[in-house]
């Protein structure tokens, strides 16, 4: 997968994209980042991104003509059919679902901006409107970020194990189950004893049974799309209703 992001302050990228997976993801070779100055596509001495808006009011908006000409001359730099990301507080609510979808993408292109937002012709460039919360950041460098490392860690080969981006929160629609690490006993508290066990099979139980329930009491808003049998959704919900963490 290539990802080309267009922003006014390329270099927030650098160690972002050169740590941890996702510079793994770059050095096997499962992903390529390109980061553009915006700025490379203006026309002025100054190198202006921005405007007082029409009309009037606070800030400054981004202006249209930098974003069309570096669309244009980034799409060319790659045959392969982008998919173009507009990051904006508006947008579509990134989860789970739409980072599985990007990531079946061959090349993705994401714009950010900073001030009051774009001018609205730029939306026009976009195949999709991202947004990462209900909250304003000063710009869209962050959110692009998270973007990548969401989207980067689900390409075949990046994680270490097959199984890592299957068993974490969210893959079924429910958060991960709790995880515990030597020593089994520390400050008075002890790990579970099944998954001391060696019975696979129970662990598995357990840790299923352990995710519903982490679910329905941290987040019951997202149990209406988990895959859940009809018992397990009936505990569920009850969980939901009391407010259990554990088994009475």
């Amino acid at each position: 997968m290539r990802i080309d992001i267009i922003t006014i302050f390329p270099g927030m990228f650098e160690s972002t994209l050169s740590g941890s997976m996702l510079g793994i993801a770059q050095d096997k070779g499962l992903a390529e980042f390109h980061v553009h100055d915006l700025r490379d596509w203006t026309t002025d001495r100054h190198r202006t991104t921005d405007d007082a808006p029409f009309g009037g009011g606070p800030g400054m908006v981004m202006k249209p003509e930098p974003f069309f000409r570096a669309h244009e001359s980034v799409s060319a730099e790659d045959p392969r059919s982008a998919k173009t990301l507009l990051m904006c507080p508006q947008g579509q609510r990134l989860d789970q679902t739409v980072v599985e979808s990007l990531a079946g993408e061959e090349r993705l292109i994401i714009l950010t901006a900073r001030y009051e937002g774009y001018d609205e012709r730029v939306r026009t460039l976009a195949d999709m409107e991202l947004s990462i919360g209900d909250y304003v950041l000063t710009g869209g460098e962050l959110a692009a970020m998270v973007v990548v490392d969401s989207v980067t860690r689900l390409l075949p080969g990046v994680l270490g194990g097959a199984e890592s981006a299957t068993e974490e929160s969210f893959s079924w629609g429910l958060l991960e189950y709790p995880q515990y690490t030597r020593p089994a006993q520390f400050e008075g508290l002890s790990v579970p004893d099944i998954l001391l066990s060696g019975d696979h099979a129970k662990i598995d139980s357990w840790r299923r049974r352990e995710a519903i329930i982490r679910t329905a009491v941290r987040r019951p808003d997202i149990l209406a799309t988990a895959e859940l049998t009809d018992e397990e959704r009936a505990f569920a919900h009850e969980v939901a209703r009391t407010g259990r963490l554990d088994e009475e």
